[in-house]
């Protein structure tokens, strides 16, 4: 019998790509999850429905977006996926629609720093111009605001987040959508005090070095 090409990768996109309905980071099929192994990558298929995917549903392309195995077509947001890999280092991608960080892209330009957790995006997080979902403009728009960050909003549409493997780039996801609820919630009864850009490069500065390190 035939090895399952990048059988643990795609079980994982699997596994994450499920955990962003129950977290409420997705409606039915909308968002996608990838990972990279390589220069491969897996990623969900467009359309299908998390609950019944199976680890053989996930699409392995390359860098280019060529399929290398898989009987379903990729997410149409692929173009994103790609950039995050081919230009910004990305170790996995995670794209939701989720609630709050949708609604502050209908407002602002950027995610307020209503708290220092935005410091491990690498700082301010840009909300990106709205383009058509799966073209190349909205591509380009979201490559340039990924610069220097790890997270990017899509104005009417959602967020992408990046990390050296899924379980960061999961992780940001959740982060990322409880400071837009925050701004949110705040925003609701008053104009939220914002912390100084002096904090968040100092907190910055110290998320580089924190948790458990190798060696320690």
């Amino acid at each position: 019998m035939r090895a399952v090409l990048l059988a643990d990768t795609r079980a994982a996109v699997v596994e994450h790509a499920r955990r962003m309905v129950a977290d409420g980071l997705v409606v039915g099929t909308s968002g996608n999850v990838s990972c990279r192994d390589g220069d491969l990558v897996a990623v969900t298929p467009s359309g299908t429905d998390y609950a019944a995917m199976r680890p053989a549903d996930v699409v392995v392309v390359d860098l280019e977006g060529r399929v290398v195995d898989g009987g379903l077509r990729p997410t149409v947001e692929l173009p994103l996926h790609l950039a995050a890999y081919r230009h910004h280092q990305a170790g996995a991608v995670v794209h939701t629609h989720s609630a709050a960080a949708t609604a502050l892209s209908l407002l602002r330009d950027d995610v307020p720093a209503v708290h220092y957790q935005i410091a491990m995006f690498g700082g301010s997080v840009a909300v990106a111009p709205y383009a058509t979902y799966g073209s190349e403009e909205l591509r380009d728009h979201v490559s340039a605001a990924l610069t220097g960050r790890t997270a990017v909003l899509m104005k009417h549409h959602g967020t992408l987040t990046t990390g050296d493997g899924l379980a960061s780039a999961y992780d940001r996801a959740r982060q990322l959508e409880w400071l837009c609820d925050v701004w949110l919630r705040a925003r609701a009864v008053g104009e939220p005090a914002l912390l100084e850009a002096e904090e968040i490069e100092r907190v910055t500065r110290r998320f580089a070095g924190y948790g458990q390190q190798p060696g320690t």
